[in-house]
């Protein structure tokens, strides 16, 4: 089913991919939404939800439009941008699925397979004959699957290079509003849909050295275009085979013992320099050791105890700079941060300390400096990529997940997947206690069984708790 919008724009628009060139690497996202509903049938959803969910649907894309737009990437030395025609339109499917839908909302391991029939495939790349100009056709596609007697999802695939997290959150918010108010049309807003901001005039950014950022970008691209056009080889079935996916919940006492813990021990070795411990880092540090130690077992030559590991995360720095990007731009405006340690320094005892001071200097340093070495941001990433063990992060528990509420009430689950077929972990609010924390993460089986154990063995060590379950 294709869903049509008639946004009131005019014929084109134009879009620069102002800090998003490094998301040509990891660009495809992948998110699912369940809701409990206690309708019986497909055949009652799409007579008396479908209609409006669409027609919602097609409100907020013309608010949030460059999501339906094309991406094209022009032959060097032109360089990428994001084309809107008036009709561009988004792919939303309806589906069915007899799954267990209580199975799939839970916490524990299971299948990772199980879980990617309900998000979208966005359409391969297009070459246009006219001027040789690489053409993404879909930046954004929607399923949405009936469980009868069950509940629905509502699985999102989408690109980095249209929005970051905080971006595609507020579209998903403002669609889950209209839907809930049941707005007729765009005249009717109220204050409660907070509308995007798309001018890319208030971030060009020049350093007090004469460094742009607009400069490096185009470096960037020079660099990297050819590696992107070489094309991204689908995930064959069998990477994904024996890997399970499981959600970890950290409460927020457990967060707070934890941080307590960690300060002692700092202050314990008469530390001179700041310790910056905030839930984000102390939360980041434990999961980052105990990945760490579930890998010993394949490396445990003595030689790699000083081989560097690395915590990569990013960071939302809207309002952050000098220059004020207002808190609803839509686009990209992340800095990449690299936290590293010795393998040696993160296995004993009280790694997690050292794992704190890591992540935390890069937190702290983006007070000084968001865009901090921004120019050397591709060089990390490859050097990462080709040397030692590492993590990364996706989503953040400031995101709101759990605030996308469609009249249905809060999300029963929400998660990351296209972390399966990477060393990445996912993180979120969690959905029934304040302040706690939601960790994703998608290992084989043998190794989610390890790390669970090194998890619950630490935890009970520096908290006094186990998981909660």
């Amino acid at each position: 089913m294709f869903l049509h919008h008639r946004a009131q724009f005019p014929p084109h628009l134009f879009l620069s991919l102002f800090l998003t060139y490094q998301w040509f690497l990891f660009s495809t996202m992948q998110r699912v939404f369940f809701y409990e509903l206690p309708y019986p049938t497909t055949n009652h959803f799409t007579q008396t939800i479908l209609p409006n969910l669409k027609h919602s649907l097609s409100l907020a894309l013309q608010l949030f439009f460059p999501l339906a737009a094309k991406l094209r990437l022009p032959p060097l030395p032109h360089m990428p941008h994001i084309l809107y025609t008036e009709g561009d339109s988004v792919l939303l499917t309806i589906a069915e699925s007899r799954c267990d839908f209580n199975h799939l909302i839970g916490n524990h391991a299971r299948d990772v397979r199980e879980s990617h029939p309900l998000v979208p495939k966005l359409l391969p790349p297009a070459i246009s004959e006219l001027d040789n100009t690489q053409v993404l056709p879909d930046l954004l596609a929607i399923q949405v699957t009936v469980f009868p007697n069950s509940g629905i999802s509502i699985g999102i695939t989408f690109s980095h290079l249209v929005a970051d997290g905080r971006a595609f959150h507020h579209f998903m918010k403002s669609w889950a509003c209209i839907y809930r108010k049941s707005i007729g049309d765009l005249t009717c807003l109220d204050k409660s849909v907070v509308l995007p901001f798309l001018s890319r005039d208030v971030i060009e950014i020049e350093d007090p050295n004469g460094f742009k950022l607009s400069s490096m970008m185009k470096e960037y691209w020079s660099t990297w275009a050819e590696v992107w056009r070489e094309g991204t080889i689908p995930i064959a079935d069998s990477v994904l085979s024996d890997k399970v996916r499981a959600t970890f919940v950290l409460s927020r006492a457990q967060i707070g013992r934890l941080k307590s813990w960690v300060s002692i021990q700092y202050m314990n070795n008469n530390e001179q320099e700041t310790l910056y411990v905030s839930t984000f880092v102390v939360v980041c540090a434990i999961i980052w050791v105990c990945m760490i130690k579930t890998e010993d077992s394949e490396i445990s030559d003595l030689l790699h105890n000083d081989m560097l590991c690395y915590f990569c995360f990013v960071a939302d720095i809207r309002n952050r700079h000098g220059v004020a990007v207002p808190a609803t731009y839509f686009g990209n405006y992340l800095a990449v941060c690299f936290a590293q340690a010795k393998r040696k320094e993160l296995m004993v005892e009280n790694g997690i300390v050292t794992a704190v001071k890591a992540i935390g200097k890069k937190v702290q340093e983006l007070e000084s400096g968001a865009f901090r070495e921004a120019e050397k941001w591709m060089s990390r990433i490859k050097e990462v990529l080709e040397s030692g063990p590492f993590v990364s992060v996706a989503g953040s528990p400031k995101l709101g997940v759990y605030e996308t509420n469609f009249g249905w009430g809060r999300p029963k689950k929400s998660e990351v997947l296209h972390i399966d077929d990477s060393k990445s972990i996912s993180l979120a609010e969690s959905r029934d206690e304040e302040g706690g924390i939601e960790v994703g993460l998608a290992l084989s089986r043998s190794k989610m069984e390890n790390f669970k154990a090194i998890l619950e063995q630490d935890l009970q060590l520096f908290s006094g708790t186990g998981l909660l379950v």
